[in-house]
């Protein structure tokens, strides 16, 4: 009997410790879930080549071209995306500013015939 006992508070002290830990995981998902979501924005360019390999993005710039890895739900529209169509994406960015991935891909579209 008082080894039934022994067994069963083991297990009851195992599970509040798995429980407590996933718990303690949860909650860092959700910071870097809102810390990833805080830095964004839209940008509105036009696609220079898409590597669905790599899951790359080479958008054209200003100065220059700038290749960005693409992610979560832009990977769907990678696919789709092809060298020379107008786009609005929505970069992540570091705390300076510089791009980190494309993480949602749009078709903008045309503008009407004047």
């Amino acid at each position: 009997m008082r080894k039934l006992a022994l067994l069963l508070s083991l297990v009851f002290v195992g599970g509040l410790a798995v429980a407590q830990e996933a718990k303690t995981a949860d909650k860092a998902m959700a910071k870097a879930d809102k810390a990833m979501s805080a830095k964004t924005h839209e940008v509105a360019t036009e696609v220079v080549s898409v590597d669905t390999a790599k899951h790359t993005i080479t958008l054209k710039g200003e100065k220059e071209n700038m290749t960005v890895p693409v992610e979560g739900k832009a990977l769907a529209s990678l696919e789709t995306t092809k060298a020379g169509d107008k786009v609005t994406v929505t970069c992540h960015d570091d705390d300076k500013g510089a791009h980190l991935a494309v993480v949602e891909i749009k078709a903008t579209p045309p503008e009407p015939p004047k």
